[in-house]
């Protein structure tokens, strides 16, 4: 089975939790701190391997974590590290934020990586927030939940060239004659289903990768047919090959299918007008193909336009077509397709302004004010409770961060009930 879209889960490692300990060793009085900060939590990485050819195997498994780091410990022994999460995926695959939109990575080469989900650091031992004021501290952090989010996984085929047209013009018949791949052929619309590559070679010992699309038909941009199915497929290519049934034995008017493709094409992505296109007359051992392509070329406004008269049949004129190809592909630079977003480090300087705000405020129908945001929850989780330390440390963050003015705004009196999460505490004056 082909498959070239699919969403799945990640998730990065937990940081490992630091450790509040002291040192007890007989003969040594005050000892001091001696927690240990935990170890990172592993990266979610996708790793191009070139062996494979669809995203099947996602269909099986949708859920990646990466494990977390190790807690910390006594003696200032810091938690180990986790190794990173490494999953395959094809050459020709772009991952896709399933919230934003935007493209985390597109991964084309064999061996390119790209870090899909972060891993959280370590939290920090309790031997991190020892000072002068407070030698002792019962105070450490839990470590950073890893970032989680759900992706969409796209396939577009990697070929230098593609056969693009109507149904039943004869693209997999080509196919099959120029290189050693074996498409399903047969004498209705829509044989095809799924992208079929193959590799051909020119007679002068040039090589390229040339891809048998799905036919295409009008409204195809709207998911007419087979449409954004694979579509998407035609996006990699550097040379668009038109294959055009010069026979007319379907009743269509060539020259009317070459308009309707090229207005698909146009909808579907302006870009791939600049894409260098080629014309290719297939069929041409029929009766009234020779009239068919007079009249053609009369109706064509492009006088610079390359026309090929082939027969895939009788394999008549396929070389002047195949040395035209990588004629062009040696000019024709590559297409990117796609403008990368990077991930912003949730990091802090000096100042950080951020785009987002801490926290938001909305009210539960209990009536509790409830606190969201990833700043805020990210603190929340990192806060160990068990400590009278480090929940007074909490609360002094969130005061530093506006949380009691903005719940003065918003109404809230003592006693009032505030959630975060799954944890509640009362609004105290």
């Amino acid at each position: 089975m082909f498959v070239d879209h699919v969403k799945v889960y990640v998730k990065g490692g937990d940081g490992g939790d630091g450790m509040v300990a002291f040192r007890r060793e007989k003969y040594i009085a005050y000892g001091g701190p001696a927690g240990g900060d935990g170890g990172r939590g592993g990266d979610v990485v996708f790793i191009v391997d070139e062996g494979l050819r669809t995203l099947m195997d996602f269909r099986y498994q949708r859920h990646f974590k990466a494990p977390s780091g190790e807690n910390g410990g006594s003696k200032n022994q810091h938690g180990r590290g986790a190794s990173d999460m490494v999953v395959k995926v094809p050459p020709g695959t772009v991952v896709t934020d399933a919230e934003s939109g935007n493209i985390i990575a597109d991964l084309v080469e064999h061996g390119q990586k790209a870090v899909i989900a972060k891993g959280g650091r370590g939290g920090r031992g309790n031997s991190r927030f020892a000072t002068p004021r407070n030698p002792a501290p019962e105070l450490s952090e839990m470590g950073e939940p890893g970032m989680e989010r759900e992706v969409v996984l796209e396939l577009k085929v990697l070929a230098d060239a593609g056969l693009v047209g109507f149904p039943s013009v004869g693209k997999s018949t080509l196919l099959s004659v120029v290189s050693a791949a074996k498409p399903k052929i047969a004498d209705y619309h829509f044989t095809t289903l799924v992208p079929n590559l193959g590799m051909v070679e020119t007679e002068d010992g040039r090589a390229f990768a040339l891809a048998d699309l799905p036919g295409l038909i009008e409204g195809a941009h709207e998911g007419v047919g087979l449409g954004h199915q694979f579509l998407r497929h035609i996006e990699r290519t550097r040379v668009i090959i038109h294959v055009i049934d010069m026979s007319g034995l379907e009743g269509r008017d060539p020259y009317e299918d070459f308009v309707t493709i090229n207005e698909e094409l146009e909808k579907y992505n302006l870009r791939l007008t600049e894409r260098p296109q080629l014309i290719v007359a297939n069929k041409m051992d029929m009766p009234d193909a020779e009239e068919n392509l007079q009249r053609f070329k009369e109706k064509l406004d492009d006088d610079e336009a390359q026309i090929f008269p082939i027969s895939a049949l009788t394999r008549k004129g396929l070389d002047d077509l195949l040395f035209a190809v990588a004629d062009l592909l040696e000019t024709t630079p590559e297409f990117p397709i796609h403008e990368i977003v990077e991930d912003e480090e949730h990091s802090v300087l000096y100042k950080h302004e951020s785009e987002t705000p801490d926290f938001e405020i909305s009210r539960d129908d209990d009536g509790a004010y409830v606190l969201s945001g990833y700043t805020i929850e990210r603190l929340f989780k990192m806060t160990d409770f068990n400590f009278d330390q480090s929940v007074k440390k909490f609360a002094r963050q969130m005061r530093g961060m506006g949380v009691d003015d903005a719940l003065r705004e918003r109404g809230a009196k003592d006693g009032d009930i505030v959630r975060i999460l799954n944890f509640e505490f009362e609004f105290i004056e």
